[in-house]
């Protein structure tokens, strides 16, 4: 049963319990079409010139990412990979120590991750999108293009507000120190 068939045989919203199944086979406009999710965020950063530390009051992220089934799960998941996003720009470091070998931070209590504290305006939207090429439902893949947008937003807006650009992550307070803030 295909999509289209699926509605018109239940409607946009069926009556729970009823199911309908259906396959695909190889996708042949795959040579001919991008079949990518695309996305833009935005982040607002404040950060203070004594000590370097970064805050991150807002961030917005909006997507392409073909058709949304789930509009709940789908936020979630872009909110989440934002919120990774910024773990990645400002916090998330491995340290090995040079005589073992071993990671000295390596449980959560010293490996710092963002929590909800760390941002306290964070939204999360899409497009319509209809491509018909991707795939019979029209949906594409959504698991981690919150991740990399918001680490470079982060990284585009304290060099925004600085001056200084950081090449390497996390974005320390001693990076934007040592070159003069």
């Amino acid at each position: 049963m295909t999509l289209g068939s699926a509605i018109r045989a239940h409607g946009h919203h069926p009556d729970a319990g009823i199911s309908a199944t259906g396959q695909a086979g190889k996708n042949e406009e795959a040579e001919r079409y991008a079949m990518h999710a695309f996305g833009a965020q935005f982040v607002e950063v404040e950060i203070d010139p004594g000590t370097g530390e970064i805050t991150v009051p807002r961030a917005l992220g909006v997507f392409a990412a073909g058709r949304i089934v789930n509009p709940r799960t789908a936020r979630s998941q872009f909110l989440g990979g934002m919120t990774m996003g910024l773990s990645t720009a400002l916090w998330e470091q491995s340290t090995m120590d040079p005589v073992t070998g071993h990671f000295v931070n390596h449980d959560l209590a010293e490996y710092h991750i963002a929590t909800c504290a760390d941002i306290r305006g964070l939204e999360a939207g899409w497009i319509e999108e209809d491509d018909p090429h991707v795939n019979p439902m029209g949906t594409k893949g959504i698991g981690e293009i919150g991740i990399v947008g918001t680490a470079a937003a982060v990284a585009n807006a304290v060099c925004n507000a600085t001056g200084i650009r950081v090449r390497d992550l996390p974005i320390t307070p001693d990076k934007l120190l040592c070159r003069g803030l």
